[in-house]
């Protein structure tokens, strides 16, 4: 997410609805085949895999198929370390807490750090970062510390790295394929995501037996040495020649990174749409309950298993599908389009009590959400310029985690007023409604291509 040859797309507000002036190839390799070559037979629905043909983008990709895994090994034996410990569920609420503040911050801030320094440099000091946390995760599983204190801190600090590592990994990409390749190297990118979210918890659950719990922190870190040799092989990634101006990365520069938001309308209405789509659609709090109550028929165990998994699996088959739209060049109608789809699949996930109708309910918004992350994390790469990317990145990750937990409040509140029906249903409803609102009253967002 050539270096020098490369300024920056520039801002599409200026001349919507036509089409932008074609991105220079990455340097030192050649320009992408056009987008209306598409390939032959039934490959031109299958992924997209033309950025894996530029070998700096196919490191940074190659590491996450191991790291996305490793790190979920992580996401699972924390809370169950500290359920172990305090035999309470609050205390691993208060542990996801401790781990959000600072990535939240950590982000925002990251975001400007990206913008000011190589982000090769900055990616290779937060990845070993993140390996050193897990290392200690590990030490203290071994030694049978059982602190809460102790894991909380810890989270705080890898999680806190996270923040730093996010924005300058994304904004990377567009320095290392052409701007028409975004959407399919954001697709790559996600569908290894996906997988690891569905992949890793089956196998930390499957290793815990086995190897016991500490060793999964170990396993993360050892993976995540893979992720820092890919980096150390990236090309340097400095700052874009600004004519020698001293660059900084403090509380001016993010609030700069806001005030850019505003004054780019089309960035702003990605984010609008991803929040609409998250807080008001994302019934993931309700799980529990409509496992026990709607479909406790089927086994509530059983259910609820089916319903976490049923938007990843979605997400993953719209990745290995992604050739039937990563070269779509009118991304603001691919995202109205992908969020109103995610709005009918959640109403029809709320409004049915047959199981098997939900699952594939979640699985359909797996794939409109898909869709959505490729075209919008595509809008905040090309529509906004290099110097301005990291902090475009670290909004973005802001969004993208606190919006569902948002949804969880709302949605546990209108459950208990409405229930869970009818909570679920006019959540999807309420999305479709504002994301139609939003593309007839402020046309940017529909108007932009590439």
């Amino acid at each position: 997410m050539d270096t020098s040859s490369r300024s920056g797309v520039e801002d599409h507000e200026g001349h919507e609805g036509l089409d932008s002036a074609p991105s220079p190839a990455v340097e030192g390799q050649a320009a992408s085949p056009p987008a209306a070559a598409a390939r032959p037979g039934w490959r031109r629905f299958a992924m997209d895999t033309r950025p894996l043909r530029r070998p700096a983008y196919r490191r940074l990709w190659s590491s996450t198929i191991v790291t996305s895994v490793g790190s979920q090994l992580t996401a699972v034996a924390v809370p169950k370390q500290i359920y172990d410990i305090t035999g309470s569920s609050a205390w691993v609420g208060y542990a996801s807490l401790a781990g959000l503040v600072p990535m939240v911050l950590f982000a925002l801030w990251g975001g400007a750090v990206a913008d000011t320094v190589d982000r090769r440099k900055l990616l290779l000091v937060t990845n070993a970062g993140i390996a050193v946390t897990s290392v200690l995760f590990w030490v203290q599983a071994a030694a049978g510390t059982d602190s809460v204190l102790v894991l909380m801190v810890l989270l705080a600090v890898q999680q806190a790295f996270f923040g730093l590592n996010s924005p300058a990994r994304t904004a990377s990409i567009a320095r290392l394929v052409p701007a028409d390749e975004l959407p399919a190297a954001n697709a790559l990118g996600s569908t290894v995501m996906q997988t690891g979210l569905v992949a890793g918890p089956l196998l930390a659950g499957a290793l815990i037996p086995l190897v016991g719990l500490p060793e999964l922190y170990l396993i993360d870190a050892l993976a995540l040495t893979v992720t820092v040799w890919a980096v150390w092989r990236l090309p340097a990634l400095p700052p874009l020649a600004d004519g020698g101006a001293p660059r900084r990365a403090g509380l001016r520069e993010v609030v700069d990174g806001f005030r850019y938001i505003g004054m780019q309308q089309v960035l702003l209405l990605s984010f609008l749409a991803d929040i609409i789509a998250m807080v008001f659609g994302m019934p993931r709090a309700l799980f529990p309950q409509m496992a026990e109550e709607t479909f406790g028929a089927y086994g509530s165990e059983f259910a609820l298993g089916l319903l976490f998994a049923a938007i990843p699996v979605g997400a993953v088959i719209g990745g290995l599908f992604s050739g039937t739209f990563s070269r779509a060049r009118r991304h603001g109608w691919m995202v109205i389009g992908s969020v109103v789809g995610w709005g009918l699949a959640v109403m029809g996930f709320g409004l049915t009590g047959n199981l098997w109708v939900a699952v594939a309910c979640l699985a359909a918004g797996g794939v409109a959400d898909m869709v959505s992350m490729v075209f919008r994390g595509a809008i905040l790469l090309s529509a906004a310029t290099d110097e301005m990317r990291g902090r475009m990145q670290g909004v973005f990750t802001v969004v993208v985690a606190g919006g569902p937990r948002l949804a969880d409040v709302l949605h546990g509140t209108a459950a208990s007023a409405a229930g869970t029906r009818w909570a679920v249903a006019g959540g999807g409803a309420l999305v479709v409604l504002l994301t139609l609102a939003l593309a007839v009253l402020m046309p940017s967002l529909r108007r932009y291509r590439v």
